[in-house]
Formats: C-alpha cells, sequence, structure tokens
C-alpha cells in the first residue's frame, strides 16, 4: 500500500458511523483526520481516538470551502444530519451540507489525489413503489415532503459526485446506506432502535409509531463499515446498497426488543410519521458480487450487542450515549 493511500479523511467522523469507521480505519493501519462541526454529534464520540497518534480531529464545518494538507487516499464523506429529528431541525444546514458542502468535499477530495465515498441514503428511494430496491430504481420520493431536505440533499451529493466522475475530476464511489444501528447510537436521536432500546431499558412501554406494520431492515454497525471499507479499497463506483436484507415489521422489532432486556410495559403506540415509508429493504445483490459482501451479525445478536451496551452507559449514569 502506498503512504498516500494509508491515510484517510472523514468527514463527519464524530458521528454515529463515522466514529466507528475512523475506529477501524486506524486498526487497517491507516492514518485518520477527522473533520466535524460537532453539531450533532461531540467530543464524547471520540473518546480514546484522540490519544491515538495516528488520529487528528479538526473542528470544521465542510459548508466552509478548505484543502487538505498533503495527499490522501481516501475521503469518506459522512457529514450530514441523517436522524429524522436532527434534520427536521436543521433543514437549512442539512441542505447546505448535501450540495455546498459536497461541493466543498469533492474540491478538497480532488486536490489531495483522493478516492471519494459518500454515504449516501436508502432515504433516496423516497416511499418505494419497488419492493426490495434495488439501485437501478429512481425512486418515489416527495420533493417538498416532511422528509424532502435530507432526501433531496442526498440526491443531489449523489448527482455531484456522478458529475466530478463524468468530469473526470474525481476517483468517486457512492454507498446508499440502510438503517444503521449499533453501539454508540445517541439515545436522543429520534431513531426507532434507539428510542425503543432506550425506553425498554428503562422499563417504559415501547413507542411504535402507526400500527407497527411497516418494515424496515438493519444493519448492525460493524457489517456496515465492512462494507463501506470494502467499497473504498475496490473503488467501485456505484451507487452500491449497503444494508441488511432481513426485513422485520416495526411490531417484530419492538417484540424482540422487549425479550431481550426483559422489559414487560408492553408497547406505547404513537401517531403516524408524516412521511413515513410503509416498506424498505435492500436487494444486495450488487454489493455481494462486486464487493463480496453480506452482513453478517444476525439482528437479535446484533440487537443483544446495542441493548447491552446502553444497560451498561445507564448504569454508570453516563447521558450522552456515545462511544
Amino acid at each position: 500500500m502506498s503512504a498516500k493511500r494509508k491515510a484517510a479523511v472523514v468527514a463527519g467522523g464524530a458521528g454515529f458511523i463515522g466514529a466507528h469507521l475512523c475506529r477501524r480505519l486506524i486498526a487497517e493501519g491507516m492514518r485518520v483526520v477527522c473533520l466535524d462541526s460537532f453539531v450533532t454529534s461531540g467530543p464524547p464520540a471520540l473518546r480514546g481516538l484522540r490519544r491515538d497518534p495516528r488520529f487528528d480531529f479538526v473542528r470544521f464545518d465542510i459548508n466552509r470551502p478548505f484543502k487538505l494538507p498533503g495527499k490522501f487516499g481516501y475521503f469518506f464523506h459522512l457529514a450530514c444530519p441523517a436522524s429524522p429529528k436532527a434534520y427536521m431541525r436543521l433543514p437549512l444546514l442539512t441542505l447546505r451540507s448535501g450540495s455546498v458542502g459536497t461541493m466543498n468535499c469533492l474540491e478538497a477530495a480532488s486536490s489531495a489525489g483522493a478516492r471519494f465515498i459518500l454515504a449516501s441514503t436508502s432515504e433516496v428511494y423516497g416511499d418505494p413503489l419497488r419492493h426490495p430496491q434495488r439501485e437501478d430504481y429512481f425512486g418515489n420520493v416527495d420533493p417538498v415532503g416532511p422528509r424532502s431536505c435530507y432526501d433531496e440533499a442526498k440526491r443531489f451529493s449523489e448527482a455531484a459526485v456522478a458529475a466530478y466522475r463524468g468530469a473526470g475530476k474525481i476517483d468517486g464511489c457512492i454507498a446508499r446506506i440502510f438503517n444503521t444501528y449499533g453501539e454508540g447510537m445517541l439515545a436522543s436521536d429520534g431513531r426507532v432502535v434507539s428510542n425503543m432500546i432506550c425506553s425498554a431499558v428503562s422499563g417504559r412501554p415501547l413507542p411504535v409509531s402507526g400500527d407497527g406494520s411497516q418494515t424496515r431492515s438493519f444493519c448492525y454497525i460493524a457489517d456496515m463499515v465492512e462494507g463501506l471499507l470494502r467499497l473504498a479499497l475496490r473503488g467501485v463506483p456505484g451507487p452500491v446498497n449497503l444494508g441488511n436484507p432481513q426485513e422485520v415489521s416495526i411490531l417484530k422489532l419492538a417484540g424482540m426488543i422487549n425479550r431481550i432486556t426483559g422489559n414487560h410495559a408492553g408497547l406505547r403506540f404513537l401517531k403516524a410519521s408524516a412521511g413515513d415509508p410503509r416498506k424498505r429493504k435492500p436487494d444486495i445483490s450488487l454489493a455481494v458480487k462486486l464487493l463480496g459482501w453480506r452482513p453478517l451479525v444476525p439482528l437479535e445478536e446484533g440487537l443483544e450487542n446495542t441493548c447491552r451496551w446502553f444497560k451498561d452507559i445507564q448504569g454508570r449514569g453516563n447521558g450522552a450515549h456515545r462511544t
């Protein structure tokens, strides 16, 4: 591996997936520069990392133009509010991060000679009319709906990567990330897994949006990071779906979490979230073929690990809920 290939930038590296990715890259022998503005994360997410001599942190907003010092092998762009609670609270920042921020990251990566890896999302498929979702499906997205700031920001980001790639300015890859969970999730981020687990470990009824018949596919964090790493190392342009094709209803997920935690408080049904997709399941045939990747951690095992982590955090009285 060349010296350049031993260095990576992770924009949004203090986020849930970003922090896990930073740790994995360092474990692979790389030097990592983490960029983050801490708008939806914070220093506790980087606990342990900042003592590693191979890790550098720069507090920075990617919506400002910047250049990287020297050459880098990889530039991972994960800098964007990602949970519904966060991007609905910060719609303008979300749109800027996916447009101006992405263009700034592309320019910096191009100048540094880095391969660019965009963390896109299954939300580009909207409320899908095809099931499961394949990469050649253009989606069913409401451009002015309640989730549009995030959906359209990521769709613009994908278009920007494709345009830079077509112009010969960047070696770019696009990963479409489906629901990811695991240790290090924020308790306050409003995601279904963290919401339910936090309720369960506190002995409260689990919140269920609507009637709970809507389905999702949940990928454990270690599997997701492995997929991102393989995409980067192999340089597959994509887009490539990364997710777990095991589809479960929200009701079934709630039952699993209550069983794992021994919670007997039952469920609390809430009004259905506006714009909430009815079905979400990735077709990962492309990832299997091009990356030799498929998720290995069963949902039950991943939930057990995550519940154990949340219980430990609660027992220590740490409200940050970050790795």
